[in-house]
């Protein structure tokens, strides 16, 4: 089941995601990724089992561990890291993901997506998410474009 523009939609319905996975460097494209996301005002907690601190925010060593909850989690992680991360969101009742891919393998793990799709969790399995957002800036808009014209870019859901 191929990605479709409402789950996308969906996931960035929600204002408070957790970015499991998010680098310690602080020019890493996922700590980029989490000032935008903050930037465009989503309440983004940073998931680290290695950091204490994340750019001025609290990091949590688990998805378990975040209080209040979370309504989505973005994972930049490996994917053997992923099938581990999307276990214990089913655990405390997590029900959008987003594997996170720019190139290469990425977050995709496809029996984490497997996994996802059978236990009523909503997955999107790649793609960036900069791309859908409207004030993220040129370079992802274009990203988004090369997409549609390759025929890549995910589709609305059949009616």
């Amino acid at each position: 089941m191929p990605t479709t523009l409402a789950s996308v939609k969906g996931f960035l319905a929600c204002r408070r995601v957790a970015i499991v996975g998010i680098s310690r460097d602080p020019n890493s494209f996922s700590v980029k990724l989490f000032r935008e996301l903050n930037r465009l005002g989503f309440d983004v907690i940073p998931v680290n089992p290695k950091a204490q601190e994340l750019e001025a925010r609290p990091c949590f060593a688990s998805v378990k561990d975040i209080q209040p909850p979370i309504q989505a989690v973005l994972l930049m992680t490996s994917p053997l890291v992923t099938e581990r991360i999307v276990r214990e969101c089913f655990e405390i009742g997590v029900k959008r993901i987003w594997m996170y891919r720019a190139g290469g393998k990425g977050a995709v793990s496809a029996e984490a997506v497997q996994f996802c799709r059978g236990h009523e969790i909503e997955v999107i399995p790649g793609e960036c998410p900069l791309m859908f957002l409207s004030h993220s800036g040129a370079i992802h808009h274009a990203h988004g474009w090369i997409r549609k014209l390759t025929g890549r870019y995910p589709a609305r859901a059949a009616a």
